[in-house]
């Protein structure tokens, strides 16, 4: 059967939820490969709204869930999302949730030297959401990390925790911190172990063993491409591989598992914190496309910046990431707009570019080069058919498929499930 990769093809926030639960409903097992909890995911079922940051999202309708060891755990962020589910009526245990025991932890002292280096950096802010990502990866390939298999090994945790130590008591002092409170950290670790390890287990086999049965998989991206450490706009970007090809390492599957890779683009564009935005509109329209899209982080409640859709961005993301279709979302905010622009190519230096450059001081400088459409009166939100659009949104996205050079299999026309116009169908063989 075909496994499908499920990818934001923007800077996150593309309304991946809606479209994972959909494809987790037809899958066998759906993992979670890279990231942590700085990352959401608002699932609409009927009238229930889930929001889900770590989880997988096939957790809400009981598929096997699991998280792989390409994500960075915070195992009490963890229990308080599994304790909010569970008051929402969603059954979680060993036969449907799975941890990978090889998974890298966030541990307090993280999030303390996110927070640290954030109010300490002035203009060169990344803007991280402070929770402890970055250092939790930094202390991974740095070989320092605590993992979840080490949660049973808690009494022999000493040579670690020197290593760990080491490295933090010496940037804590430079920040003018005391060190590491050893004792404490140990106290906390044996306090949610018992919870973390009921779910640990070698998620490669469990995985391998799935596969061989021929089931469907679907593997869930966090953020988006533009926020990868290598391919995105660096620094502003996140701490790990948010590509499809990251689905292969951060599973313990191989690269041919991967199948249909689908790119969730949002039908304009928006990111959350600073960096580069070519098509940024710090105006009416850019407020009225935030209002519509109600543009508000679902992890971090922060506002999204809102700008016209880049063909440019996004032509770059589905190459780079091998995508296979999209899925594109809100449309529906884009209802009444009289015109409607479209970002070809960039203007820099007297130049015109079909990519975005990967200096940051070139990415802040560009200029974008638009196309304009008309708008449509009509709407298209609750579309369930391409018969349901107006003729001029259907022009639209046309051009969208145009110009970013991929072919659109999807369309979402509003966070219901069932308000979906099907194209293709990513899980058909």
């Amino acid at each position: 059967m075909a496994n499908v990769t499920v990818i934001g093809a923007q800077w996150g926030d593309e309304g991946k939820g809606k479209i994972v639960d959909w494809l987790a409903s037809r899958a066998d097992a759906v993992v979670r490969f890279q990231g942590g909890h700085n990352a959401g995911h608002t699932l609409v079922v009927g009238e229930q709204v889930y929001k889900l940051s770590l989880l997988p999202s096939g957790i809400v309708t009981g598929t096997l869930s699991i998280i792989g060891n390409g994500v960075v755990l915070d195992p009490w962020a963890l229990k308080a999302e599994v304790e909010k589910l569970e008051g929402q009526g969603v059954v979680i245990n060993t036969e449907n949730f799975a941890i990978a025991d090889n998974c890298p932890l966030i541990l307090p002292i993280h999030g303390v030297l996110d927070g640290l280096r954030e109010a300490a950096a002035g203009s060169g802010k990344i803007g991280t959401t402070g929770r402890g990502i970055g250092p939790a990866y930094e202390d991974k390939v740095g070989r320092r990390a605590i993992r979840v298999c080490d949660l049973a090994h808690l009494d022999a945790l000493e040579p670690q925790l020197d290593r760990l130590c080491a490295h933090h008591d010496a940037l804590r002092a430079g920040f003018g911190e005391a060190p590491v409170d050893r004792a404490a950290l140990i106290d906390a670790l044996k306090q949610i172990a018992p919870f973390v390890l009921q779910y640990a287990q070698p998620v490669w086999k469990r995985l391998n063993k799935v596969r061989k049965a021929g089931a469907r998989i679907l593997f869930e991206g966090a953020q988006g491409v533009l926020l990868d450490v290598d391919h995105g706009t660096y620094p502003f970007v996140t701490s790990s591989n948010t590509v499809s090809g990251t689905a292969a390492s951060g599973s313990g599957l191989g690269p041919s598992a991967t199948g249909f890779v689908l790119g969730i683009v949002k039908a304009y564009t928006t990111r959350v914190g600073s960096g580069p935005f070519p098509t940024e509109l710090e105006d009416a329209t850019g407020q009225r496309l935030g209002e519509r899209g109600h543009e508000f982080g679902t992890v971090t409640g922060r506002k999204r910046r809102c700008g016209w859709f880049d063909a440019v961005l996004v032509r770059q993301s589905c190459a780079i990431s091998g995508v296979t279709g999209i899925a594109l979302t809100k449309v529906d905010v884009l209802d009444g707009f009289d015109k409607v622009k479209i970002c070809t190519g960039y203007r820099l230096n007297g130049k015109v570019l079909d990519y975005f450059p990967s200096h940051a001081a070139d990415q802040a400088n560009v200029e974008p080069i638009y196309e304009e459409m008309e708008g449509w009166s009509g709407t298209t939100a609750g579309a369930r058919s391409w018969a349901d659009l107006p003729a001029q949104a259907i022009k639209y996205i046309q051009r969208v498929q145009e110009l970013i050079e991929t072919p659109v299999a999807l369309v979402s026309t509003s966070p219901e499930r069932e308000d979906t116009i099907l194209v293709r169908d990513p899980f058909q063989d």
